[in-house]
C-alpha cells in the first residue's frame, strides 16, 4: 500500500504517459519528466492537455470496481454471488484499518498531487491564456472531487492546498476537519465554476469538467453537509442551501430526462448526462453480470429481495399499500418499469430466452458453480441484448452526475424547508413520469394528495434508492441519512423458485445473510493502517483501535 507521504512527494509516481516525438534517449518513454511535459517550446501543448487528461483518469470508476462487485453489494440492495467477497465486509462489519475494501486513499491523494503539479507548472506552456485559464478550472475541479471522495469516507483529512512537497519537506500533516475540508472544496467550487466550459460542450469536450458538473458537484456536497449524519441539529438553512444549489441547475434549462431509461446507460451524449468519466467501448459489464446460463454470464452481483420489494407497482403504489395490483403468484407483473429496467428475474428474456433463476434452471443451477444468491441478476448498464444472440460492445461510461440527481437533491432538500410543496411534488413526479408510472385519475402518479412531510421524506428517499440503484448513492444516503444502523442490521434477503409442473412458480422469501453495522464507528472508514503507521499526526477515526 502507498503511503500518503510516498504519494504527495511523488516517490511512486511516474509523471505521465504519452507519445513523443522527442530524443528521450536519457528518459525511459513511459516515465517522462515533467521538464518535458510542461516545455516551452511546446507550442500546441500537446503534452500538457495529455497530462491534464491523465488527472482525469484518477476519477472513480464505475461499475464492478471493488473485488469484481458493485459498491451496493456492501449495501441492502445487493451481496456479491461469491460469498465472502471483500466488499460484503460493509454488511458484515469486516472493515479495518488493515482491510479497507474500498480504500481510495492512495488514488485520490495521487490526483490531488497531479493536479498540483499540473497547476504550478503549465504557465509555462505557450499556449493561449484563455485555455491556460480553462484548464486550470478543470485541475481545481478535479481536485476538489478527489477531495469529496476521501471526505465521504473517512471526514477530515489532510488538506494539502496548491503544495507540492519535496524530498525533505515535513509531510507528516494533521487531518483537518471535515467542516473546513467541505468549506475548501465549495470555496474552490465557487471560484471556477464561471472559467469552465460552458454546460454546452462541443463534441471533442466530451468527459471534460464544465459548469454544470461544478454545480453538480457543489449541489451534492450541500446535500450530504445538510443529511442527519453532518446536521444533527436539523440547521434549516443547510437544506435550504441544498435546495437553492440544486435549482441552480435545473434553472440552467439545460439538462433534462431522456425517455429511454435503458438506453441512458449506454448514451455518449444524453440531455440527461452532467458529467462523466470516458470509456472505450466494452462487454465488461455484460460479462461480468449476465446470468451464468449464457456463454459469458459471470454473475458477479446478486441484487437482494430488499430492493426488488422498494420497488413499487406501475401505478406507482407500494404492494402492499391500499390500491396496489400487486399479485403474489406473479410478483414480477405490473412493476414500475425500472424493476424490469434495473433486475433480472425469472422469465425475463435476454439473449432470445426466458431466464431461469427457479432452482434447477439455467440461471440458478445448484452446485459450488457462483450464481445469483437471491434469485436475481443485474440488468441496469447493459445494452438491449433481449433479442440478440450474443454480447457486442457498448457505451460503458460511469456517469457520475445526472439530472435525475439533481431532481431528487431539490426534491429531498425542499420538503426539509417547506415540505410537501408543488415544487417537490413536480420534482418526483417528472422522475416517475420518465419511468413510465401511470398518471392516475388525479395526474399525480401514485402520490397521495394528503401526503406528509414525513411520508414525503419516506418516498423520495425510497425514489432515489431505486431510480439511482447501483449507481453508488445507496452506500452513502444511508450513512448520510444515519439509518445504515437500522438497514444494514438487518437480514438480506432473496426467493426461491421453484417451477411446477403446469409451468407456473411457487415463490418463498428468505434470510440469505446476516448484517452487522456498529453506529459507534462505521459511518466513517477507518484511516489505512499503512497511514497512521508513517504519520504519527495521522489520527485514527474512533472505534478504530489501529
Amino acid at each position: 500500500m502507498k503511503s500518503f507521504k510516498k504519494i504527495i512527494t511523488g516517490l511512486s509516481m511516474a509523471v505521465i504517459f504519452v507519445s513523443c516525438s522527442k530524443s528521450l534517449e536519457n528518459e525511459p518513454l513511459e516515465r517522462i519528466s515533467e521538464d518535458l511535459v510542461f516545455d516551452n517550446i511546446d507550442k500546441n501543448a500537446d503534452y500538457a492537455k495529455q497530462f491534464l487528461s491523465g488527472v482525469y483518469l484518477q476519477l472513480p470508476d464505475g461499475y464492478n470496481r471493488v473485488s469484481a462487485n458493485f459498491l451496493d453489494a456492501g449495501t441492502d440492495d445487493a451481496v456479491p454471488s461469491q460469498e465472502g467477497t471483500s466488499v460484503e465486509g460493509f454488511r458484515t462489519g469486516l472493515v479495518s484499518g488493515q482491510n479497507v475494501p474500498d480504500n481510495t486513499w492512495a488514488r485520490n491523494y495521487t490526483g490531488i498531487r497531479r493536479a498540483n503539479m499540473f497547476l504550478s507548472k503549465i504557465d509555462v506552456v505557450p499556449t493561449t491564456d484563455e485555455l491556460k485559464v480553462q484548464w486550470k478550472a478543470e485541475a481545481r475541479f478535479l481536485r476538489a472531487y478527489f477531495y469529496f471522495e476521501l471526505v465521504k469516507r473517512w471526514g477530515g483529512v489532510p488538506l494539502i492546498g496548491d503544495k507540492i512537497f519535496g524530498l525533505t519537506d515535513n509531510v507528516n500533516l494533521s487531518r483537518n476537519t471535515t467542516a473546513e475540508c467541505y468549506t475548501y472544496i465549495l470555496a474552490e467550487l465557487e471560484a471556477i465554476k464561471d472559467l469552465l466550459l460552458p454546460v454546452v460542450v462541443a463534441d471533442q469536450n466530451i468527459g471534460r469538467a464544465n459548469k454544470g458538473a461544478a454545480l453538480a458537484l457543489k449541489s451534492r456536497v450541500l446535500l450530504y453537509m445538510a443529511s442527519p449524519q453532518l446536521n444533527p441539529d436539523n440547521n434549516a438553512q443547510k437544506w435550504s442551501d441544498a435546495a437553492t444549489a440544486a435549482k441552480n441547475i435545473i434553472d440552467l434549462n439545460n439538462y433534462s430526462l431522456g425517455t429511454d431509461y435503458i438506453a441512458l446507460f449506454n448514451s455518449v451524449k444524453h440531455t440527461e448526462i452532467i458529467f462523466m468519466k470516458e470509456q472505450a467501448q466494452n462487454m465488461s459489464v455484460e460479462n461480468n453480470n449476465g446470468p451464468i446460463g449464457y456463454v459469458t454470464g459471470s454473475g458477479n452481483t446478486s441484487p437482494t429481495q430488499n430492493l426488488a420489494d422498494a420497488f413499487p407497482m406501475k401505478n406507482g403504489k407500494m404492494p402492499a399499500e391500499s390500491g396496489s395490483t400487486f399479485d403474489p403468484a406473479n410478483p414480477y407483473a405490473n412493476r414500475d418499469p425500472r424493476f424490469a429496467a434495473t433486475l433480472m428475474f425469472n422469465t425475463t428474456k435476454w439473449l432470445n430466452r426466458p431466464v431461469e433463476t427457479f432452482d434447477g434452471g439455467m440461471d440458478r443451477p445448484g452446485g459450488t458453480r457462483t450464481q445469483t444468491r437471491t434469485g436475481y441478476y443485474l440488468r441496469k448498464f447493459m445494452g438491449k441484448f433481449e433479442s440478440s444472440g450474443n454480447y457486442s460492445n457498448q457505451n460503458h461510461h460511469v456517469i457520475l452526475f445526472r439530472y435525475a440527481e439533481i431532481l431528487l437533491n431539490y426534491a429531498e432538500a425542499l420538503n426539509e424547508v417547506s415540505g410537501p410543496v408543488k415544487d417537490v411534488t413536480d420534482a418526483v413526479i417528472l422522475i416517475r413520469k420518465r419511468a413510465g408510472i401511470t398518471a392516475g385519475t388525479n395526474n399525480r402518479y401514485g402520490i397521495s394528495e394528503t401526503i406528509t412531510k414525513e411520508q414525503m421524506r419516506d418516498l423520495i428517499r425510497n425514489e432515489r434508492r431505486i431510480e439511482m440503484a447501483f449507481e453508488e448513492q445507496r452506500f452513502w444516503d444511508i450513512r448520510r441519512w444515519k439509518i445504515a444502523e437500522i438497514v444494514l442490521n438487518q437480514p438480506v434477503r432473496g426467493v426461491n423458485i421453484t417451477k411446477n409442473t403446469n409451468g407456473t412458480f411457487g415463490y418463498t422469501y428468505k434470510d440469505i445473510a446476516t448484517s452487522v453495522f456498529d453506529a459507534g464507528k462505521n459511518y466513517l472508514f477507518p484511516i489505512p493502517y499503512s497511514e497512521i503507521q508513517t504519520n504519527p499526526n495521522m489520527m485514527q477515526n474512533p472505534g478504530y483501535t489501529y
